[in-house]
């Protein structure tokens, strides 16, 4: 499947795209140069905006929940890449406990995990899957709707470890993204190895800090290879202490909001872009497209109904929004089957292993596709995003514009890695 692009084919993301194939040999010496410096997370998935004028990152998950949508060809590389992260964290790792998320009725994620574990177990570690559910208090067996099963088991604490009865394993892999908090199950964990480390759950993450650390990273790259770090760099702000419920911050979000709107009206002017600038507004912790809504004006967040401003006020696990992320909103000029797309790339390390296209036909360029009525594209990009095609000399064709969604992916998979070593909390040893 390639993408369909609505834009002129000799419009500037060709220009980039042209760019990125000319420099490749720069870009990828330039990744192993920080690789050398900054430790990966173990997965990752980038959702992408691709506006035909701009290719950025709006989103990165540390806890992807998608493995079931990727194209099965890339398997190997997958098992390849994840031998890698587990050689980096845990060179001795023979045993492997799963943490998944508490949605043991919602089917496709259930086949995510089976799928996860299915990659780990072709590493040649002993996979077992532990639940936090309270409710499950012996093995249960879950039957797929693609004819799997899943035996989900209940964890048992230790002074200083977590397993399963009869099961003591050397690395814990959480697929959960801690939106309710940090269990103190999963607390105080000292002898084992525990990715992502708990401070990349929600309880503790803030998409600012990943997106200030995903400016300093654009910025530098952008140099390296002399392009406008606006091209593939989202503008954005942050407002602390709101209250959409009592209305309390309404002025610090307008003002932002008028900032990161002004910001992208001049870049707009100095491009000669014809489109309608608009920022979105979403909860800066939290996923699942939760607490997002699109503005194209500031007066848009003094005039919020009720409706609106309890959409906005709590995420997954009823989290309260008190804090939000002003982020400029890059249109999505990709369809598939004449619907809106945008695709999402998933990384196991610092490798690119493949990808998909989140698609809704209820949706327009400039609003949020993570939203009920999404469908992802199953068999997913029929290339991988880190051989790009030299000889075609075309950066339209697939394996090109792939690769440039691969080095973008990369780049925030980067900033991850650095918001992580930023918000690591301290130790005795520090």
């Amino acid at each position: 499947m390639v993408p369909h692009l609505t834009t002129a084919l000799t419009g500037p993301l060709l220009e980039l795209e042209r760019r990125f194939l000319a420099a490749s040999p720069q870009i990828e010496h330039w990744l192993r140069g920080q690789w050398l410096e900054h430790t990966p997370p173990f997965y990752s998935s980038v959702d992408l905006r691709n506006s035909g004028f701009k290719l950025a990152p709006v989103d990165t998950n540390l806890f992807p929940g998608g493995f079931n949508n990727l194209n099965p060809a890339f398997l190997p590389l997958c098992v390849q890449a994840a031998m890698s992260a587990i050689e980096k964290f845990c060179p001795d790792a023979r045993s492997l406990l799963l943490i998944p998320e508490n949605h043991t009725r919602n089917q496709f994620y259930l086949q995510n995990v089976a799928q996860i574990a299915a990659i780990l177990k072709q590493t040649g570690l002993n996979v077992r899957i532990g639940t936090l559910l309270p409710e499950i208090d012996k093995p249960t067996t879950i039957d797929l709707a693609n004819g799997q099963q899943l035996l989900l088991e209940p964890l048992i604490r230790t002074p200083y470890r977590l397993g399963l009865d009869g099961f003591d394993p050397c690395a814990i892999l959480l697929n959960n993204d801690l939106s309710a908090g940090i269990p103190p199950i999963l607390q105080g964990l000292n002898e084992q190895v525990v990715l992502p480390p708990v401070h990349a759950g929600w309880a503790v993450r803030r998409k600012s800090n990943h997106f200030a650390a995903y400016d300093q990273v654009a910025n530098d790259f952008a140099k390296a290879i002399g392009i406008d770090p606006w091209r593939i760099n989202p503008a954005f702000s942050v407002c602390r202490s709101i209250n959409f419920h009592e209305r309390q911050g309404e002025e610090c979000l307008a003002a932002n909001v008028a900032a990161v709107l002004d910001l992208v009206k001049e870049k707009y002017r100095e491009y000669d872009i014809d489109e309608t600038p608009y920022v979105v507004v979403k909860a800066d912790a939290g996923t699942y497209g939760m607490g997002v809504m699109t503005v194209r004006d500031a007066d848009e967040v003094i005039a919020l109904n009720r409706k609106q401003r309890n959409k906005m006020s709590v995420v997954k696990e009823g989290l309260e929004v008190s804090e939000v992320l002003i982020q400029e909103g890059v249109h999505s000029f990709e369809t598939v089957k004449d619907a809106v797309a945008e695709p999402v790339i998933y990384m196991i390390d610092r490798y690119v292993v493949g990808g998909f296209y989140r698609v809704h036909t209820g949706r327009g360029k400039d609003e949020n596709l993570n939203a009920p009525g999404m469908h992802f594209e199953p068999l997913a990009f029929e290339t991988g995003c880190n051989l790009p095609d030299y000889r075609c000399g075309n950066p339209d064709s697939a394996p090109n514009r792939f690769y440039a969604y691969g080095v973008v992916g990369r780049l925030a998979c980067l900033a991850a890695a650095i918001e992580l070593e930023r918000t690591a909390p301290e130790t005795d040893e520090d």
